[in-house]
């Protein structure tokens, strides 16, 4: 990413992200579905999510210093060495991502609960803020943005249609709340300071919300369990300390290290210039790709439940979707060309 801009395109990140997003989506849910040896039970997402994002840290920390994305970012000198920290707008943009983080991979975990649909009634809301927060920033937001937005909301209609309504436990209903929340709070904080498509703001961006994001949800989540809310409370202990020791950390660093190799691909992507309502259904279709392949891994090769008829139909919309939000805006660059070159 040197350059004004990145030659590779919006697509190729996209195919990335989603690529990363399938076995993480696989692992949470075979590691909270599978009989704990230990416990005689599956491990719930408030045992299992502490030591994936805090494993997620530490590995964001090391790329930020890899890859000298730290350079970018704003800094204060401390003892001889500069330490990233946030802006005002980076600050408020970590709160938001801060409930994005844990929110995301909680939702994963919840018994009777299927992935494709918890994804689909998170992803949902977001796609109606998305062309409202162009709108309030005054972009424009063209007519295949609307277009996709309006065929990913027809999929949540049947998803929600098919299973009979939501049905979920208090701590789902908290879980997708907390997540529109922080989405939108991080959506109007990148709209307003870094959609600009300069790769530099997209590295600053990034490691100014990280650098306090990731620290802030691990918190978020210990005060959640802390506070006994819903029936998946009070296991804080094992999830912040046995769990070190235990077998099951494997598969939870390998959620840790695709958790990270998403969190770059997912601020390169909404970070593009185009507007959000292009950008955001772009990332969030692909997310319930990956979450719905997932579930028919997991059915196929694990036994678990299979994903209903309507998920599967709404899975299909979305690829539709997918597809004209890469094709719609080269079409009508074309077509612009086409007609000045006529002039």
């Amino acid at each position: 990413m040197n350059g004004k801009a990145s030659a590779f395109p919006i697509e190729g990140y996209v195919a990335l992200y989603l690529l990363a997003y399938l076995p993480n989506v696989i692992i949470t849910k075979l590691v909270t579905s599978t009989p704990h040896a230990g416990l005689g039970r599956p491990l719930t997402g408030l045992e299992t999510l502490p030591a994936s994002l805090i494993i997620s840290t530490v590995l964001t920390y090391l790329f930020i210093w890899w890859s000298g994305w730290h350079r970018d970012a704003n800094g204060v000198q401390v003892a001889g060495a500069r330490i990233p920290i946030p802006t005002r707008y980076t600050f408020l943009s970590g709160i938001g991502t801060a409930m994005v983080l844990f929110t995301v991979p909680l939702s994963f975990t919840f018994e009777g609960v299927s992935i494709p649909f918890i994804q689909l009634l998170m992803r949902g809301d977001i796609l109606i803020i998305a062309p409202l927060v162009d709108i309030a920033f005054g972009r424009k937001v063209r007519w295949w943005s609307w277009t996709a937005l309006v065929m990913v909301l027809a999929a949540l209609a049947i998803a929600i249609g098919d299973r009979g309504g939501f049905n979920l436990p208090p701590l789902a209903i908290l879980t997708v709340v907390l997540y529109t929340i922080g989405y939108f709070i991080r959506l109007a904080v990148m709209t307003k300071v870094s959609k600009s498509g300069d790769p530099a703001s997209v590295r600053k961006y990034f490691v100014e919300e990280k650098v306090f994001a990731l620290p802030l949800s691990v918190a978020m989540l210990a005060a959640i369990s802390a506070v006994g809310f819903g029936d998946q409370s009070g296991q804080l202990g094992w999830g912040f300390v046995s769990v070190w020791t235990d077998p099951v950390i494997l598969p939870l660093f390998g959620i840790g290290f695709t958790l990270t190799v998403v969190s770059v691909f997912a601020i390169i992507i909404l970070l593009d210039p185009r507007e959000n309502a292009y950008c955001v259904p772009l990332e969030r279709a692909a997310s319930l790709i990956a979450g719905v392949g997932g579930a028919l891994i997991l059915a196929w090769v694990w036994g678990l439940p299979h994903p209903r008829t309507g998920e599967l139909i709404g899975a299909g919309i979305l690829i539709v979707a997918i597809a004209l939000l890469s094709l719609a805006p080269r079409l009508s660059q074309r077509a612009r060309a086409a007609r000045a070159e006529s002039v």
